[in-house]
């Protein structure tokens, strides 16, 4: 291969591990992402450890994460024992499902942490220094909690039209899944 395009490769894997730790997933599943999108065939784990140069339990566990978001898909080969994975090249799919994935788990948290924690500060009964400083706790923690349950309401929105936008184009296009189902 040109030393020119390994490089290119290789500067777009580091940018895809950078983008993904920015966005609170690990380095290493930025890489092999990158290294799955820009690859013209399926990988094989073997190959995906070859090329982001990361352990083979940490190129399957950050694999399955990939999978369980949308943003890699498994390829079986009949007669092969090897998994192989294809990327996903539809960049609102795969938003679609880092969203489904953080609004179930980290929106979730999130706003039971905040609740939890305005809870306490609710229940105490601090000594008159303490007072000004609860009432300050409360106001910043029910601020934040109004905030993350309109981002949840926001995303959770986003998805359901996203969802009503399909189902409206399949009824329009008289299909299930996309393809017409007029035969020639």
């Amino acid at each position: 291969m040109d030393q020119e395009l390994i490089e290119a490769r290789q500067s777009f894997i580091q940018g895809m591990s950078r983008i993904s730790h920015f966005w609170g997933f690990p380095r290493a599943m930025g890489a092999i992402y990158g290294a799955v999108y820009l690859s013209p065939t399926p990988l094989s784990l073997d190959a995906i450890v070859e090329q982001v140069n990361v352990t083979k339990g940490a190129v399957s566990t950050n694999v399955r994460i990939l999978e369980r978001l949308g943003m890699v898909h498994k390829q079986i080969r009949l007669g092969d024992r090897k998994d192989y994975y294809e990327a996903e090249a539809d960049f609102w799919k795969i938003i679609k499902g880092v969203l489904r994935e953080r609004e179930q788990s980290e929106f979730d948290l999130a706003l039971n942490t905040v609740g939890e924690s305005l809870d306490m500060v609710k229940q105490a009964e601090p000594a008159e220094p303490d007072a000004e400083l609860a009432a300050f706790y409360q106001q910043r923690m029910e601020s934040m909690q109004r905030f993350f349950s309109t981002l949840d309401n926001v995303v959770a929105t986003f998805l359901a039209l996203d969802d009503l936008r399909l189902s409206s184009l399949r009824k329009l296009l008289g299909t299930r899944d996309g393809n017409s189902n007029t035969t020639t």
